[in-house]
């Protein structure tokens, strides 16, 4: 049965909010968004140091506040908000070590506390809350292996504990909680990108493999719609049938049909009209968001488009405030907010583009 095209907020709704900007120019922080307070942690400096810096924004006041300093400095470490704490775990350190040290802030006490290690070192994990438990997926190990761990967190026993191995081990995958499953989506081995689509239930504790997404693509992005899932955009690697002899960003657009469970075939109107790379997606008002990063340009991209899953075919958004690439993203049913990032060096520069709310 076909989406009602009522289903979809008009395109004029979406407009961009500039927030006052960061104390720290960072890129591969942390975000977490914890009771209208986004929490920002960690990352790399402009010295290419990891970052034990954390601040947070209130959204109401748009004021930001300097917290007490993460006990261990780290930058692509993984954060979420749970029993109103922000718990961040693993992440690179000074040496460009995966990290298995987990801490927890406490807004009420204004104090990090240490916390149940991961186990293993490892930076890239996937991670996600839900009823009151955080789990845990894949990331890279120390000796720069893609791990297929899976790994669930109870804050009131302090404990982590194995569950089921991910069919593709991988880090830098993309995640998306719906029902009672997480589907996994994407990331990469080394240099390689990943194809594999799974989705772990949480109630049977046991994976099932999907399609794997059409094509091979580096730093192409993924999102989701209440049914559909999409891989968007990327540096294409030279393979034996390509016309290219070198690496090429691409307007490539793979839609996953949850109802026919089957990727569908793309049309002309399907692609991108920006071909992209390390950029933020998301999705607002049933349309799928693509901003800013890398393209053919000599600098990041300002470009934003969205994409209409009932007409198939992209159309343009105001542009980003600050274009950039390599920026940390957090969705909320009405915001998707872009933090960070790099543009001739890390970036102090926080946006959002925002769905107006209907009269």
């Amino acid at each position: 049965m076909p989406i009602p095209e009522m289903a979809l907020s008009p395109v004029k709704s979406l407009y961009w909010e500039v927030f006052p900007p960061m104390a720290t120019r960072r890129v591969y922080c942390t975000p977490v968004l914890q009771a209208g307070l986004l929490y920002v942690l960690g990352g790399c400096s402009e010295s290419s140091m990891p970052l034990d810096s954390a601040e947070v924004l209130d959204l109401e006041t748009q004021r930001w506040c300097q917290l007490p300093p993460l006990p261990t400095a780290r930058a692509g470490a993984s954060a979420v908000a749970v029993g109103g704490q922000v718990l961040v775990m693993g992440g690179m350190d000074a040496q460009q070590n995966p990290l298995a040290s987990v801490e927890v802030y406490h807004p009420d006490e204004g104090k990090w506390e240490r916390k149940a290690g991961l186990g293993q070192p490892s930076m890239g994990i996937t991670a996600l809350e839900k009823d009151g438990k955080v789990y845990a997926l894949g990331g890279m190990g120390a000796d720069t292996t893609p791990q297929a761990l899976v790994r669930t967190y109870e804050p009131t026993k302090d404990q982590w504990l194995p569950l089921a191995s991910m069919p593709t081990p991988r880090y830098g995958a993309s995640s998306f909680l719906r029902g009672n499953k997480i589907y996994v989506l994407g990331g990469r081995q080394g240099k390689l990108p990943v194809t594999a689509f799974e989705a772990f239930d949480l109630e049977v504790k046991s994976w099932t493999r999907f399609p794997c997404i059409p094509s091979r693509r580096a730093f192409s992005s993924c999102s989701a719609t209440e049914r559909n899932f999409f891989s968007l955009g990327g540096l294409q690697q030279p393979g034996p049938h390509n016309f290219y002899s070198r690496p090429h960003f691409v307007s490539t657009v793979e839609e996953y049909d949850m109802e026919q469970g089957v990727w569908l075939k793309p049309t002309r109107s399907s692609r991108m009209r920006e071909k992209r790379a390390d950029f933020v997606t998301g999705c607002l008002g049933g349309w799928v968001i693509a901003a800013g990063g890398l393209g053919n340009q000599p600098s990041p991209l300002a470009s934003v488009e969205s994409y209409n899953p009932v007409k198939r075919r992209w159309e343009h958004v105001a542009p980003l405030p600050s274009p950039r690439c390599s920026c940390a993203s957090l969705q909320t049913p009405n915001m998707l907010f872009l933090i960070g990032g790099v543009n001739q060096g890390p970036s102090d520069a926080v946006e959002a583009l925002c769905l107006r709310e209907s009269v």
